[in-house]
């Protein structure tokens, strides 16, 4: 990778279910948001991070959330939806897009960590608005045409142990 224009103004949008589930699956582990973080911003000019977390009644994830908060991700907050029958869901693909448009025209790069291939037409939109978009995830998990679309792909597979915690 080659070393990345220091003056570029960077956000990092992450998908933390996306991540939580990839890691588990592929690793049987936990990421590490702190070396992803650091990876994302590259030495560039660091805006601001949003990581879209999901609470569950319990509120047992409330020490990872001060945890993300430390190390600078500011966190967005849905509650875990459950349904009479055992269902639940806790989607924040439309709350990602929302704040990328909102936020993009202030930046000149938008580090998206997520695999999901829901997020296609949101990095076409923003290379389409001048804006350089990186995406960085588990290879093995991504859309294949993710990959393609956006400006680079940063495989996390790749850049294995550093991130991924230690049990």
């Amino acid at each position: 990778m080659q070393p990345k224009p220091k003056e570029q103004r960077v956000e990092v949008l992450i998908d933390v279910q996306n991540l939580y589930h990839s890691a588990k699956n592929l690793y049987h582990a936990k990421v590490n948001y702190g070396e992803i973080l650091k990876s994302a911003i590259s030495g560039r000019k660091f805006i601001r991070a949003f990581g879209y977390v999901v609470r569950t009644k319990t509120g047992e994830e409330a020490p990872f959330f001060d945890a993300l908060s430390k190390i600078g991700i500011e966190t967005r907050v849905r509650d875990l939806q459950e349904w009479y029958g055992g269902a639940k869901k806790a989607d924040w693909d439309v709350g990602i897009v929302i704040d990328a448009i909102r936020t993009a025209s202030g930046l000149d790069v938008i580090v998206l960590v997520s695999g999901d291939g829901d997020f296609i037409a949101l990095v076409e939109y923003l290379k389409n608005q001048g804006k350089r978009v990186e995406v960085m995830a588990f290879g093995r998990t991504t859309s294949a045409r993710l990959k393609e679309v956006a400006d680079e792909f940063i495989d996390l597979d790749e850049g294995l142990p550093k991130f991924l915690l230690k049990k």
